[in-house]
């Protein structure tokens, strides 16, 4: 079933469409998923049922029926359907559309659902378009989005809808999608399918919680089925091939390319060297390109290990070297090599702790003048003005130190960014640094007394 140009009422959908189409839930009690929102009793359903409509954003991966609960909406409220694509429209369709939510007002005294699909691939000023109508009651917004709204949508949008979370679809909840679909009208009921339990599982679990992929399967390998005189049969053959053909969900440059490059990260600062090759794999297997993994994995080593172990950095680049150099699969076996060697290493963040807070210093405090013993003097001038006289060379000094010697502003003498752990070489470091500490302090050679 559809929603039938200009009208407001679900009809049967022509047997052409395609299965994921024809099996749109007509009601909510159709309605697949998303129960901690749409169970009974919950706040988003009674509304429904009571047909109180407010504008909203519809948030969730793809194929988890934002679309469908928008057409529902309009059906069970009596609303008038307006549907854009942010992908095909400009604000000469948004301009249309409005048009014809005003002749609903007017003439049908009716609200107008306004569904705007991928609002996040509209700029500002297209998503701008919305607000005054939102605001007089015009249209009843509600867009969809697989992106986070908070960076994809103008504040002032988002202030003027409720953003509710769609959520991926169980494993059960596919699987009695499939078994509908079998025995459906608008399905696949008059083929006669027969299919194992086990594979409905197996298509529904390939899917990764996206119902109109779990459809496209099964109706794909449908159309591939052993045929007999009373019946077609989809065995694990047919469907092995149909799924070999069907790619993984990842979007790059969505939330769950971010999602998962995330857990990569925090699962190398976690010591847990499985869970960052699964997430590793995961992404490869996806279509993200090793050269982008090998350069966050380069960031890991510096951000948290650092000087704790310093050959995870050059393990790294030579994992991005052999990517470039020799591509799949030589280059990403070097990935994942680097990647368990970060996992494992002796772990310290000081490296990245001390660069944001000097970077932080740096924009809020004054530009300090470098102090005058640390200038060069290459002109007459600059000497007789004092510049880099009483300079001690390290190397002249005993043990190749200048004890009390002093290389910050003055204002800033005895500022610690630098604090290594006490875990790999940085404990040696720590030791030195200790060392050199103390021969500062008791030198009689000491710069800035204060």
């Amino acid at each position: 079933m559809v929603l039938g140009s200009g009208n407001d009422m679900f009809t049967d959908a022509p047997l052409h469409q395609p299965l994921a189409s024809r099996m749109r839930p007509r009601n909510l009690s159709e309605y697949i998923g998303q129960e901690h929102i749409l169970g009974t009793g919950k706040p988003l359903r009674v509304a429904v049922e009571k047909g109180v409509l407010h504008s909203m954003i519809l948030w969730g991966p793809p194929g988890v029926g934002k679309t469908s609960f928008a057409r529902l909406l309009a059906e069970g409220c009596e609303a008038h359907f307006e549907t854009l694509s942010a992908v095909l429209s400009g604000v000469k369709d948004i301009r249309a559309a409005i048009e014809r939510a005003k002749n609903h007002r007017s003439i049908n005294n009716k609200d107008t659902i306004l569904f705007v699909d991928e609002i996040h691939r509209f700029n500002k000023s297209q998503q701008d378009a919305f607000l005054p109508y939102v605001e007089d009651g015009t249209v009843i917004f509600v867009g969809a989005t697989t992106e986070n709204p908070s960076f994809e949508l103008n504040n002032a949008l988002l202030s003027r809808a409720r953003v509710y979370l769609l959520k991926k679809l169980s494993v059960e909840s596919l699987v009695q999608l499939l078994s509908n679909a079998l025995n459906d009208t608008r399905g696949l009921v008059k083929e006669n399918i027969q299919i194992d339990a086990s594979l409905l599982e197996l298509i529904a679990k390939s899917a990764d919680g996206d119902a109109r992929k779990t459809l496209n399967i099964l109706e794909i390998a449908s159309d591939l089925a052993e045929e007999s005189d009373s019946h077609k049969t989809i065995s694990k053959s047919v469907l092995k091939e149909v799924m070999q053909s069907s790619l993984r969900n990842f979007d790059k440059g969505g939330d769950i390319f971010y999602e998962q490059i995330s857990a990569l990260h925090k699962s190398v600062r976690g010591s847990d060297p499985d869970a960052a090759l699964y997430w590793y794999v995961r992404m490869l297997d996806g279509g993200c390109d090793p050269l982008y993994i090998a350069r966050r994995v380069v960031r890991m080593a510096s951000e948290e290990i650092g000087n704790a172990d310093p050959r995870a950095l050059q393990l790294a680049l030579n994992a991005w070297d052999t990517q470039q150099r020799l591509g799949a699969p030589e280059g990403e076996l070097t990935i994942a090599q680097a990647i368990i060697y970060l996992s494992v290493a002796a772990k310290s963040n000081a490296v990245y702790t001390a660069y944001n807070k000097c970077r932080a210093d740096v924009k809020d405090q004054p530009d300090y003048d470098v102090p005058v013993h640390l200038r060069n003097a290459p002109t007459h001038l600059m000497k007789d003005l004092g510049f880099g006289q009483e300079y001690r060379y390290a190397h002249d000094e005993a043990n190749a130190f200048a004890a009390g010697e002093v290389y910050l502003p003055e204002a800033l003498s005895g500022t610690v960014y630098y604090n290594p752990v006490e875990r790999g070489m940085e404990t040696k470091i720590a030791d030195k640094l200790k060392w050199l500490s103390e021969q500062n302090r008791n030198s009689k050679k000491r710069r800035y007394l204060s």
